[in-house]
């Protein structure tokens, strides 16, 4: 009660002693009974309990509530820190002491620092987060909603924070990749476009939209549908370039083909330089705008139509000309045909109309392609039967050579003479091992073919043979002449000044030849043998043209002058048939 009876300033003089005093006053003079004051006194009591104890539930509910708010605080704090990856923070009071309502104001100003930090690394994730959204977007090719992104507040550490970078560069390599990727498929797809003639924006945006030049680089689709479909695209397109260029090369070999045949002039010729420029030209080289438009490949359909109608046309001519390259292949092969028989039968099957012109011409390529091809397998053969033939060339002028009395005369070429017999001498001693060269050739390509090596008609075995039997004829004359002038030296011996020499019988001509067999011209050979039956002429050259005459201008090839050796060439300081080392060549 001394609580009560002390002094209010609120209530000015009145105080609850001085309302007790008056409540005395009263009840005095009304003459209230002692029972009814204790009453009235102890019922006072109560209601003043009632109003402390009301007062202190109060004062103790507040003190809870300051309580669970300091410790939701220092909840916070400790979430706050564990989510930003925070041990410590510096605006944290090491020690709580003091009241409660201090512990908070000391609390305050750290949890409001670091709910604005928590707030700025949710924008940097958000922001990250979102790249990564947007990028993983367009490679998977969906358009994903960045509002839908969510942010967990748990983890705002700076290790998540940096794997979340570390994805973003990551994807921000893979999507310049992948443009640069696009950017090469696009670059190539308009090359491709260039030369094929085709319209490159439909082309390209049939793949996708923002392919389109319009769109900045940045938009352009990376998604791996568009570069899947870019890459089949440019498959396309290099296969549909490879398939032109085959069927434009196939169109100027047959323009070629047909102006060959035809003689078209040069300047009919110029007007298709633009498809015969790229005839023996790779996929990869083929780079000129146009150089494959569809419309060129039909303008050169057209214009082969038109030849190959000009060429049925001229049908004969054009059958006669490749009738002309077979024989000129087969005399350069030294292969018998027979031309009129060829001829007569071209113009029958022509004149028939039983057979295609194309048809016929192709027979005929197939017949030309068939004759190289045993040229071919004859070349090898007929190299060295021209080496052989020369050499016999050789031979027959170091006969003549060697039988003129005046070859060692100081007279004009005479040195030029007997160089050319040095080398003639070192020629003829390579025949018998040439010869055995060509037989042992010849019978293999003929064990390897099954048929006869003709040379112009002649079975060359045969003229190999004959050549072997005569040179063994005229060896053994030789030694019987050389038998002979020794018994004439040993019966009639005739003494001779020194230094003097035979005159030659005024009979005999400059070249002092002694034929002791027949003369070689005129289809005479050694011993008697016609050079006829080897189809060789006084040189051994073919000498038959088309009109059955002897052709005159024909070039020699190999003499088969097979002339016994005179005393003269006893008496000359090198005979031409010396033995000396030869090897085949």
């Amino acid at each position: 009660m001394a609580a009560v009876d002390a002094h209010n300033p609120l209530m000015g003089e009145i105080t609850c002693g001085s309302l007790l005093q008056q409540l005395q006053r009263i009840w005095d003079e009304v003459g209230e009974s002692d029972e009814e004051r204790d009453k009235m006194l102890f019922q006072i009591e109560q209601e003043c309990l009632d109003v402390y104890k009301r007062k202190v539930d109060h004062a103790a509910k507040s003190r809870a509530e300051l309580l669970q708010t300091l410790a939701d605080a220092n909840v916070e704090l400790t979430s706050l820190l564990s989510a930003l990856g925070e041990k410590t923070f510096t605006g944290i009071p090491e020690k709580t002491s003091g009241t409660i309502k201090k512990q908070l104001e000391a609390i305050a100003p750290a949890l409001e620092q670091l709910w604005k930090q928590k707030d700025e690394r949710i924008k940097e994730f958000f922001n990250v987060q979102s790249q990564i959204q947007r990028i993983s977007g367009e490679i998977a090719g969906t358009s994903e909603q960045v509002g839908s992104l969510v942010v967990d507040e748990a983890d705002l550490t700076l290790k998540k924070l940096d794997e979340f970078q570390s994805q973003l560069q990551e994807l921000q390599k893979e999507k310049s990749e992948r443009l640069h990727k696009v950017l090469e498929f696009v670059s190539t797809v308009h090359d491709l476009c260039a030369v094929l003639g085709m319209d490159f924006l439909s082309t390209v945006t049939e793949v996708h939209p923002s392919l389109n030049d319009s769109t900045g680089v940045q938009s352009k689709s990376i998604s791996n549908a568009t570069l899947s479909s870019l890459a089949k695209t440019v498959l396309a397109l290099k296969e549909d370039k490879k398939q032109r260029l085959h069927k434009l090369q196939e169109l100027a070999t047959q323009l070629i083909d047909l102006w060959n045949l035809m003689d078209a002039p040069h300047e009919e010729r110029c007007l298709f330089d633009h498809v015969t420029c790229n005839i023996s030209a790779t996929v990869d080289e083929v780079t000129v705008p146009g150089a494959l438009a569809l419309d060129l490949i039909e303008q050169a359909e057209v214009e082969v139509e038109r030849l190959d109608q000009l060429k049925a046309s001229r049908m004969k001519e054009i059958a006669f000309k490749k009738q002309a390259e077979l024989e000129e292949i087969y005399a350069r092969a030294h292969i018998e045909i027979d031309s009129d028989d060829a001829r007569e039968k071209i113009m029958a099957l022509i004149d028939s109309g039983n057979v295609e012109p194309s048809e016929l011409l192709a027979d005929m390529d197939n017949q030309i392609v068939k004759a190289k091809e045993e040229s071919l397998s004859r070349k090898d053969i007929l190299d060295k039967v021209e080496k052989w033939m020369s050499a016999c060339e050789e031979e027959s002028w170091l006969e003549d050579y060697n039988r003129d009395e005046n070859r060692y005369n100081a007279s004009r070429g005479a040195h030029l003479n007997l160089k050319r017999a040095e080398k003639a001498r070192v020629l003829v001693n390579k025949i018998p091992a040439l010869v055995d060269t060509l037989v042992t050739k010849t019978r293999a390509w003929e064990e390897d073919r099954g048929i006869t090596f003709s040379y112009d008609g002649v079975p060359l075995l045969a003229m190999l043979d004959e050549y072997a039997m005569l040179r063994h004829d005229r060896e053994e004359e030789k030694r019987r002449m050389r038998d002979q002038k020794k018994f004439q030296e040993q019966v009639n011996p005739e003494p001779e000044v020194f230094g003097s020499r035979p005159t030659p019988s005024p009979g005999r001509s400059s070249l002092g030849a002694k034929k002791v067999v027949g003369p070689r011209a005129n289809g005479g050979g050694a011993n008697g043998t016609p050079i006829k039956r080897l189809s060789l002429n006084q040189n051994g050259s073919r000498s038959i043209n088309k009109d059955g005459k002897r052709d005159n201008n024909t070039r020699p090839i190999a003499p088969v002058n097979y002339v016994a050796m005179s005393k003269e060439d006893d008496a000359s300081p090198i005979s031409g048939t010396e033995p000396l080392p030869a090897s085949p060549e």
